[in-house]
């Protein structure tokens, strides 16, 4: 048996490439409900934040805003659903389950700081809410994390992994 070859029985791991498309894939979907379930949360929350317009009248001020805030809103679940699937397996002390959440919550801690710079600079700030000061809106962002983080993590965990480029 040579040094790359796998002894019998031994369970492949997903190539990299694998993994990483199967993360975006979790990503995406996982914003996808996020930004689905905005209506119900701004109701529970009884406060008005919504991600997909932050996102949108950052990169239009015009009436496409919703469709670029979802494009945008989705390529950076993909992105972050790419970082996890690559970095999620170091986090062996956690619980498979836990992973997820766990991620999407210390990235939630720790950009919520920004959003000062999002209340002052921001190109439709006279059209938002202000974030910074409230504990509505970091109530409501710290849901949004929490579902997100728990839809990536068990769908990454759940999806089969594509096939290998050569392999069938």
């Amino acid at each position: 048996m040579t040094a790359n070859a796998e002894a019998p029985g031994t369970p492949r791991r997903p190539s990299r490439r694998a993994g990483s498309i199967r993360g975006a894939l979790a990503g995406a979907t996982a914003a996808a409900v996020w930004a689905a379930q905005q209506p119900i949360d701004k109701r529970v929350f009884a406060f008005p934040f919504d991600d997909v317009e932050l996102l949108g009248k950052a990169v239009t001020r015009g009436p496409r805003w919703r469709a670029a805030g979802t494009a945008v809103h989705l390529l950076n679940g993909a992105a972050f659903g790419v970082l996890y699937a690559n970095l999620q397996p170091r986090a062996r002390s956690l619980p498979p389950w836990a992973r997820g959440p766990t991620a999407a919550l210390a990235e939630h801690l720790a950009s919520w700081p920004a959003t000062a710079l999002t209340d002052r600079f921001h190109p439709a700030r006279d059209e938002l809410p202000a974030l910074s000061g409230s504990s509505r809106a970091f109530a409501q962002a710290t849901w949004r994390h929490l579902l997100f983080g728990t839809v990536l993590g068990e769908l990454e965990r759940r999806l089969p992994a594509p096939p290998s480029p050569g392999r069938v």
